[in-house]
């Protein structure tokens, strides 16, 4: 009997503990402006913002990371309870994800270097005859897919796209002015050696934080209602104009 009760505690135990890790929320993002490492401590805007909401919410554990942004990107769209950000919320990724909550808006601009040919672009039509570097599941890259672009460069990340433009594999990059500025900045380089040659209005950037679909809708009605307070209070707005 006693092994019996023994064998039932050590089933329960392992089962609370599965349970425990599969109620843990996985934030996932990708080192930007939103989110990256100082002093081997994730810090930004993003992970301000979401550690405030998650906290507020009152969900219990969360692990956040820092991967490649298609790594992020698919497992927000395999797995149950993880939250991403920065993503765009398009009319394509609409029904991929549930939504929380909006933390930035912005638009994003055709950078070349300053040094390299000259460009100019009058209309989006007129961009497709250059090479431009994008990132692999990014709005931009599916934005200029589905408009017929076909010389696109696609890399992992941000840091990898900016480094093709630098090395001139690519002619043009897709990004808001404050994340050329971070890239900028993290090459060491001044930003004025970038030059603007068009801005896509077409597409403005609406950031989200979003949670995939697996995520049950109790949790993200929690978020949702948290980062709606956090809002309505000004703190998120306040915290998107922190300088990194």
């Amino acid at each position: 009997m006693r092994h019996h009760l023994m064998l039932y505690a050590f089933v329960l135990l392992a089962l609370v503990t599965v349970k425990s890790q599969a109620d843990t929320i996985e934030v996932v993002t990708e080192d930007s402006l939103y989110a990256y490492l100082l002093d081997d401590k994730l810090v930004g805007p993003g992970i301000h913002i979401t550690s405030d909401t998650l906290k507020n919410a009152d969900l219990g554990d969360y692990h956040m990371a820092l991967y490649p942004w298609a790594r992020a990107y698919e497992m927000a769209l395999r797995e149950p309870n993880v939250l991403i950000f920065p993503l765009d919320r398009t009319p394509a990724r609409e029904q991929l994800f549930k939504w929380v909550g909006e933390i930035h808006r912005s638009t994003s601009r055709l950078y070349k270097l300053r040094d390299a040919e000259p460009i100019r672009i009058g209309n989006l039509e007129e961009a497709k005859q250059y090479s431009i570097g994008v990132v692999r599941n990014d709005a931009k890259q599916i934005y200029l897919q589905d408009r017929g672009f076909k010389r696109l460069v696609v890399s992992a990340d941000n840091h990898d796209n900016f480094q093709k433009l630098l090395n001139h594999q690519v002619q043009l990059v897709p990004m808001p002015e404050n994340t050329a500025r971070l890239m900028s900045q993290d090459a060491q380089m001044d930003f004025n050696l970038l030059e603007e040659v068009y801005a896509l209005d077409e597409q403005p950037h609406r950031v989200y934080l979003a949670f995939s679909l697996n995520t049950p809708d109790e949790t993200v009605a929690k978020a949702q209602r948290a980062f709606e307070q956090l809002k309505a209070s000004g703190e998120v707005e306040r915290i998107m104009k922190e300088k990194r």
